[in-house]
Parts: C-alpha cells; structure tokens; sequence
C-alpha cells in the first residue's frame, strides 16, 4: 500500500505520527510524508535543519517531502501566518514537488490546525485516492476555549470550513470516544467515523533504563513530574497555585519536563511567586529520553484547563505516563480524568482546581511504596488493555487497507 502522510508536524519535531509512519513501513508499505519545516515548538526553524536540510529527507525508510513556512515565533499573529503558510505551500508546492506520483490513500494528521486537511483533501483529489483524517484537535472548539477566537461569526466560519473538510473525507478518526458526536455535527450524514486512541510508545514500558542524571537527587523528596508541552492548554496557572499552596511543604518538587509558548510566563512566575526551590524547569528532551526522566517521578502530572473540549480530550501524554507504571495525579474533567479515576491509576481532581491538585500530590506523598506502585501497575494493566501500540496500530493499518481495497 502506497500511503501519503499530510502532516505540518514531523520528525525532528516529536509526534505519533513519526512512530506511525515508521510503524507502516516496518509493515510492508510505501510511506511518504508532506510537511513543513521543523520548528516546534521553539517558533524557530531548527538549527541543524537550517545547516543540513538534506539530513532530514527520510527517517527509518519514510520518504520525507518538506515544503517551506513562516516559523510561529511568538504571538498569535506569528501563529496564524505559520498554519496560513503551511496550508498554501502544501497545497501548491507539495502538489508540485508529488506530481506524477500515485497513492492508495491519503492519511491527514490533524492537530492544530484544522487547516492541514485542505492540501490533504486537494491532492487526495489530485491522486484520485480516498483520504482519511485523524482528528486530534477538535476545532473550532479548540479556539473558542483557548481564546485565540471570540468572534461567534469568525467561530461559525471556521465551523463552516471544517465540515467542508469532513465532506471531502472518506474516514474520520476521533482520538477520544467523546469526539465523535461532536464530529458528527459537523460531518454530513452517514459519515464513517471510528475511535482511534493515541498509543503508548513501546519505550514507555521498559523498565531496564537507567533514571535521568539532569535530575539531583534530594533525600526524601517526592517528586511530580510533569512532561510535554507548555502551553495555555495545560492550565500552568492551575498547576502553580498548587505549588503554591505546597510551597512549605519543603519535600514536595515540582519537575516540569519540556518547552512551549508559555514558558517564559511560567519562568517569571516561579521566580514572582518565590518557587525557586520548589518548581524547577529542566528543558526539553527528545522522546527517547523520556522513561529516564519517569524513573525519577514519583508520580507523573497531567493537566488541562476547565473547557468543554478538553473534557473530551484524552491528553496525548497520558497513554504514556500510564504505560510507565507511576502513579498519574490529574486535574482533568470528562474522559482523561474517568480513565485514570476508573482504572484506580492515581488520583483526580477537577480541572482548574489548584487546591484539589495541592490536595491530590500531598495525599501521594504521605502514601507508602507499595500503594504508590500498586496505583501504577493498574495503569500498566489498563494502558495494555486499551492502549497497546501494536493493537491500535494494527486497527488503523485494517482501517487504511479497507479504504484502498473500496
């Protein structure tokens, strides 16, 4: 099976969709991938991409066809021009740069933004093939809860062009259960859309890997950790009014594991809120390195804001923080939070609840070992019950099959 990947996001810049392009290949198929330039999430083009752009033209036998953006920078005017780029380059110069080339189906990797199905819908076309969308950001939800849209009309124009994309798309594939009736608003009747999880990495679950060395080791510290990207999604206010309420609880360490837009917010208010000892930021880190950073935590921390959407959302991280087998302390509402609730994973508290989240950490940290790894091996049991990489993988493969045999 011949299948292009449309995707603004790929390696060097760390997504599933680089495990499920390499996973394809590893199965047989011919995969290839339009994206842009790499430059998440710092906002600038990588370095190294800039020097040797020719070292970043496959990855594991994935073909990789990049086509020129403006960076996000900073701003949200920055942001707007880097997903308007994107969207032109892709369809005019990706379609280009892929003539006279043929394809059996065409996957669209749908984060933010929704714009990404247009070049994919546009050569889907182009190639007579049938496209398939994974949709891992639900807009125009997405931008009415992070305020980047507060215009109703702009809201309904976005509303419009998303079920322009849905109609040209031959499958549409939620991330979380609660996704679905919500596509189905927009998609026309009759639509085939299907439950498509994230996946646990396989790394996530070796427990042969030697903890990180960037963190110091403090006698009798209980460690949260938090790992992915700073971003107003993930409700940092919340999480600092935790640290806050904690702050003379001299044992407990805030870890925070990663970058984003919103890191130099949160450096400046550790430093306002006097949380020097207490929060502590340690950069970002390729995915490989991440279950090293794990076995340092004695529990692992996700968050998201207190917004419709993110009630429905499945945090991508959390498949993998349950695969790691260490406790997960939550402060989500809707679908994340009933899985890790469920599942006896860790504790919950509802999303923006700094006290409950305060709460939640101190009541793990006077807990025993043993309680703590019982919590985690639950969250073993349920990410290979509902998570397991070679299950979803295999569903998506049979999905992806079925479309070019129609």
């Amino acid at each position: 099976m011949r299948v292009l990947i449309v995707s603004q996001y790929f390696w060097p810049e760390n997504f599933r969709v680089n495990d499920l392009a390499t996973e394809l290949v590893n199965k047989g198929h011919q995969v290839t991938v339009l994206t842009g330039w790499p430059n998440y999430p710092d906002g600038q083009v990588f370095p190294a991409f800039r020097e040797h752009p020719n070292a970043f033209q496959s990855l594991s036998n994935v073909e990789i066809v990049r086509v020129p953006l403006v960076p996000r920078g900073s701003g949200g005017l920055r942001l707007m021009l880097n997903y308007l780029s994107f969207t032109l380059s892709a369809s005019i110069l990706g379609a280009w740069k892929l003539r006279g080339r043929a394809f059996d189906v065409v996957f669209v990797n749908q984060l933010s933004p929704v714009t990404v199905g247009l070049p994919g819908a546009l050569i889907a076309k182009l190639k007579r093939a049938p496209m398939a969308m994974w949709v891992l950001d639900l807009w125009p939800d997405t931008l009415h809860a992070i305020g980047v849209v507060r215009s109703p009309k702009v809201l309904s124009w976005v509303g419009q062009l998303v079920a322009f994309i849905y109609r040209r798309c031959d499958l549409v594939l939620a991330q979380s259960k609660s996704f679905i009736p919500e596509i189905r608003k927009l998609a026309p009747p009759g639509k085939a859309v299907e439950y498509l999880p994230s996946w646990a990495e396989d790394i996530f679950q070796s427990t042969e890997v030697s903890p990180a060395s960037e963190i110091t080791q403090q006698e009798g510290s209980f460690d949260v950790m938090f790992a992915g990207n700073i971003g107003e999604a993930q409700d940092f206010p919340c999480i600092l009014g935790a640290a806050e309420l904690l702050k003379h609880h001299a044992h407990i360490r805030w870890l925070i594991v990663g970058d984003g837009r919103m890191r130099a917010w949160v450096e400046q208010e550790v430093e306002r809120r006097g949380l020097l000892k207490n929060v502590l930021l340690l950069g970002r880190f390729p995915v490989e390195r991440m279950p090293s950073f794990y076995q340092r935590a004695h529990a692992l921390l996700v968050t998201l804001q207190d917004k419709p959407i993110f009630a429905m959302t499945i945090p991508g991280k959390l498949q993998s923080y349950l695969a790691a087998g260490r406790p997960v302390v939550a402060a989500l509402n809707g679908e994340g939070a009933a899985l890790v609730r469920e599942a006896g994973a860790g504790h919950v508290c509802a999303a923006g609840d700094s006290q409950g989240l305060a709460d939640a950490v101190l009541t793990l940290s006077r807990m025993t070992d043993a309680e703590r790894q019982k919590m985690g091996r639950k969250g073993r049991q349920i990410s290979e019950q509902e998570f397991e990489r070679s299950a979803v993988l295999g569903k998506l493969e049979g999905l992806l099959l079925s479309m070019r045999a129609t």
